[in-house]
């Protein structure tokens, strides 16, 4: 691999950049016309302009990034998170132009990014499912299959993914009133109308597990995140390792992605998720064929550069790990930083006017932007990541303390309080949260 495209933007471009500078290989920044003035943009090796602002005519549009890899001379293609990254027509035209892309391949991708399949390739590898359904488009059906489960159900899009889209329904007139706007949100997000559901686990946890395999097979993980602080079905906060479930629950957990990775012949960089219910029973939620945003504090506890391994399986290395020479180390905090109303979870796009991210031992920021930079509204609002890591959580949320206290963002709102009120409440300081805990009213120190 001798020059890299980045199909991405803001923070993972600049984190792919970092570890690509590392290893002597040249990168291509792809752009918006709203992104010319991001950090990305100037550090990598060549830029290349590929569209107006809105994503599905820049970011989204395969045929401008494959030129630009053909006009610059890239030979591999990185997708990072996002946008084109769980594509798997975007992974087939990259592999079909004679281009490396770093990850796995595009059947894997397109099996677990069907999620009626995926529950269907688990179900066959002995991984635990949530009780549910196969493709549902009809009302009247899915209140017969939701009988059959048990009230409450979550209803999800099939080609669906990152929150978007789903709903909680706790009876047959509710179902059948949400089915027609379910069914229209999909088509509109996902190009797909079909539904799906499962029995929705009340007062759940989320966690993951983060896995890598090589082209020969091997397969391991790299333990588990905790996931379970979110707002709208979408992350905010995560940890790892997990502070609340059980060393057996872990090896189970942990065994079981291995497994299903391997059910899938997996490549690569890939998350397993999971929902935990109170007795820690677990159930597989879902596989991202991707690197995940959160995957720096894995990085933290674990000492290891999880896109420095990607690539080292993209070019058919033989991963050099085995599974008992990967340790945790202390513990890892990761807190997404939105450009956003704290209290109205409402984008806050505009200028930056001041932009001073926390330094220190055991502090490490990945950010998309810097001072004087423009927070564009067409984008996902996280301008950046706070990663706090230290011996013990204990030691790590007393850090976490201060360093977000030491954050300045200024020009626009930002959810810097919303984090800071977090590490103040019970449930979070005593590691016995779920997926429930910002759904109850905060309260929002001003600054």
């Amino acid at each position: 691999m001798q020059k890299l495209l980045i199909a991405n933007r803001g923070e993972i471009a600049r984190r792919i950049i970092r570890t690509c500078r590392e290893r002597g290989i040249r990168t291509v920044a792809v752009h918006s016309e709203a992104d010319k003035g991001l950090p990305f943009v100037r550090e990598a090796d060549e830029a290349v302009l590929i569209g107006p602002p809105p994503v599905a005519r820049s970011y989204l549009n395969a045929d401008a990034i494959l030129k630009a890899a053909a006009d610059t001379g890239a030979d591999a293609v990185h997708p990072g998170y996002g946008l084109l990254s769980e594509n798997a027509d975007f992974a087939r035209k990259v592999k079909e132009a004679g281009l490396t892309f770093v990850g796995p391949a595009p059947e894997v991708i397109a099996r677990m990014g069907d999620k009626v399949t995926a529950r269907r390739t688990m179900e066959e590898a002995g991984v635990p499912v949530v009780p549910g359904t196969e493709d549902l488009r009809d009302p009247e059906e899915a209140v017969r299959e939701a009988v059959k489960i048990g009230w409450p159900v979550m209803m999800k899009a099939s080609a669906g993914g990152g929150g978007i889209g789903m709903q909680v329904l706790r009876g047959e007139e509710e179902l059948k009133k949400a089915f027609p706007s379910a069914q229209g949100r999909a088509k509109a997000y996902f190009g797909d109308d079909t539904l799906f559901m499962e029995r929705f686990i009340e007062s759940p946890r989320h966690v993951e597990v983060q896995v890598f395999a090589d082209h020969r097979g091997k397969t391991v993980h790299l333990f588990e995140r905790e996931c379970s602080v979110q707002r709208r079905n979408q992350k905010v906060v995560e940890e790892s390792p997990s502070p609340s479930i059980r060393p057996g629950t872990r090896e189970s957990l942990c065994k079981a992605a291995v497994r299903a990775a391997k059910a899938v012949g997996y490549t690569g960089a890939g998350t397993v998720e999971f929902l935990v219910d109170p007795e820690e029973n677990f159930y597989f939620l879902e596989m991202n064929t991707r690197l995940q945003v959160e995957h720096p504090v894995t990085e933290m506890v674990t000492g290891l550069d999880l896109v420095a391994l990607q690539l080292d399986v993209a070019e058919g290395k033989d991963l050099a790990l085995d599974q008992d020479q990967i340790r945790m180390t202390g513990h890892a905090l990761e807190y997404r930083v939105y450009a956003e109303d704290p209290e109205r979870f409402l984008p806050s796009p505009g200028t930056l006017e001041a932009f001073s991210p926390p330094e220190g031992e055991g502090i490490r920021v990945d950010a998309g932007v810097e001072a004087g930079s423009q927070v564009a509204p067409y984008y996902d609002p996280m301008i950046a990541k706070c990663i706090v890591h230290a011996d013990s959580r204990e030691q790590a949320l007393a850090r976490s303390r201060k360093a977000l206290a030491a954050f300045e963002v200024s020009g626009i709102k930002s959810n810097l309080p919303l984090l800071i009120n977090i590490l103040d409440q019970p449930e979070f300081i005593r590691g016995r949260y779920d997926t429930t805990l910002l759904t109850k009213p905060l309260q929002f120190d001003k600054r």
